[in-house]
């Protein structure tokens, strides 16, 4: 099923039990970002939080941890929510491959019900803000989805990005952005800037499902995040045009803002507790200009808790960045079968290969690293062979426990570059990054003694589906 908006996403998890409809009066802080956080906590199939009661704000309607479960991340795809992660990303996979799926533009958007504009914007009369970690330097904006384009080439459509990216509220109509160098909106920015120009942008809350995946995922410069959107949902995305900018934003937002970023302007933003699980210092960042807002009746504010994993980022960004270097890695190297890049959107990655020649696997990690997602976030890769599940942390601590030899198997490679926010940076932005190479080793490497590994029985396949039946017919 395609999710046109986040309530039609919200009902269906209520049906499947996968809601909670909180309705004691809960404090804005530390309530609600705690509870969200305690989802994390309580184990896989967490549901999502819905708030309408919150001490302080007289109508709000605040939607947490929509997608912070394996449960929740299948249902917003379609699946059933029993669907294996595994499982999960090798739909997602098959999806995919059906990119682009041109996307469907709708009139009478509901967040054109209602409108702020000039001087009478102010932010804070729209939405119900709260901090999410005790440390935070102020009220954030952390589901959202970003459009901008391309100055140097605005009709190119899919060069029209879409990003989830980190905003701070600093007045009624002001907020602090924070670009990250190596994605899509910076390479916007970069170009208006040198021309002396202000960046148009719209920023979209309170989106459908998948929407809010696509916007979290690594893809090509010129690939459109929509037609991707298409492929994941089974159907064209519906679009509309944004009334100031003319961007094409999600036809079911609940709220859109729409301004610019001001040209060569920056103030203080920040800190912010990360998805590193550490905070982030305050950083002298750009500064977006709020002109218009359009948001539904009653709109739902949707945010995300993001902090020590795992949490709600952990799920959203997990399939949604194994897939891409997976399809990288196998456009140039088809012998890699699978990746396993859960972990802090992929700062650490296993992948399982098989290989052509001695030293193959090493190549494979350092591929890996070189992708447009691994500039900026792979600094630890894992490589095992292609029988070994990388999602199976038992078998992969068995291939490092029994393939590794540290003095030949890992290597170490500095002055790299990593986002600015991964805490073990030094400076900030430059890392070294690590190769462990736990495959067998092949001809012409002859090291070690693994000419008869114990196997699986032949019956043993069988045998786990037998268990499996018959388990679940107990229950």
């Amino acid at each position: 099923m395609a999710y046109d908006d986040l309530r039609s996403f919200l009902d269906s998890l209520d049906k499947e039990g996968q809601l909670l409809r909180i309705t004691d009066e809960v404090l804005p802080e530390p309530d609600l970002a705690a509870a969200a956080n305690a989802t994390g906590r309580i184990g896989e199939n967490a549901p999502a939080l819905y708030f309408d009661n919150v001490k302080g704000f007289t109508d709000a309607r605040i939607a947490m941890n929509v997608h912070g479960s394996w449960a929740n991340h299948a249902l917003a795809l379609g699946l059933p929510r029993n669907t294996r992660v595994k499982e999960q990303v090798e739909e997602f996979a098959r999806r995919w491959d059906a990119f682009p799926v041109a996307p469907e533009r709708r009139e009478d958007a509901p967040w054109r019900e209602n409108t702020q504009e000039g001087d009478d914007i102010d932010l804070f009369s729209v939405l119900p803000l709260f901090r999410l970690n005790d440390g935070d330097g102020g009220f954030y904006l952390d589901k959202a989805a970003v459009v901008s384009r391309d100055p140097e080439d605005p009709d190119h459509f899919g060069k029209q990005n879409v990003g989830t990216y980190r905003i701070q509220v600093i007045g009624t109509n002001r907020l602090a952005f924070q670009p990250v160098p190596m994605h899509d909106v910076a390479q916007h920015l970069r170009k208006a800037e040198e021309k002396g120009e202000d960046l148009p942008i719209a920023i979209t809350l309170g989106n459908d499902p998948v929407m809010a995946i696509v916007a979290g995922m690594p893809m090509a410069y010129d690939h459109s995040e929509y037609e991707m959107a298409g492929a994941l949902r089974g159907a064209p995305a519906p679009i509309a045009t944004a009334p100031l900018t003319g961007f094409d934003v999600p036809w079911g937002s609940e709220v859109v803002i729409e301004g610019v970023i001001e040209s060569r302007k920056r103030q203080i933003e920040g800190p912010f507790g990360e998805f590193t699980g550490h905070y982030s210092g305050g950083r002298r960042m750009p500064v977006i200009r709020v002109d218009r807002v359009s948001f539904r009746t009653n709109p739902v504010f949707e945010s995300l808790y993001l902090g020590m994993p795992w949490t709600e980022c952990d799920y959203l960004v997990g399939p949604n960045t194994c897939v891409p270097l997976l399809k990288q890695l196998r456009a140039e190297f088809p012998e890699v079968k699978a990746v396993n890049a859960m972990y802090t959107h992929g700062l650490m990655v296993i992948i399982s290969t098989a290989k052509r020649y001695g030293g193959f696997a090493k190549a494979v990690g350092m591929r890996a690293m070189t992708t447009p997602h691994g500039l900026g976030y792979v600094s630890q890769v894992i490589l095992v062979d292609e029988d070994v599940d990388p999602f199976n942390l038992p078998q992969v601590m068995w291939a490092m426990s029994a393939k590794v030899n540290p003095k030949d198997d890992v290597v170490v490679i500095p002055n790299l570059s990593v986002l600015e926010l991964a805490p073990a940076a030094q400076p900030a932005g430059i890392t070294s990054k690590m190769i462990i190479d736990a495959t067998t080793p092949v001809s012409p490497d002859v090291r070690g003694n693994f000419s008869t590994p114990a196997k699986d029985l032949p019956e043993t396949a069988q045998w786990a589906a037998r268990l499996q039946s018959m388990i679940a017919d107990r229950a």
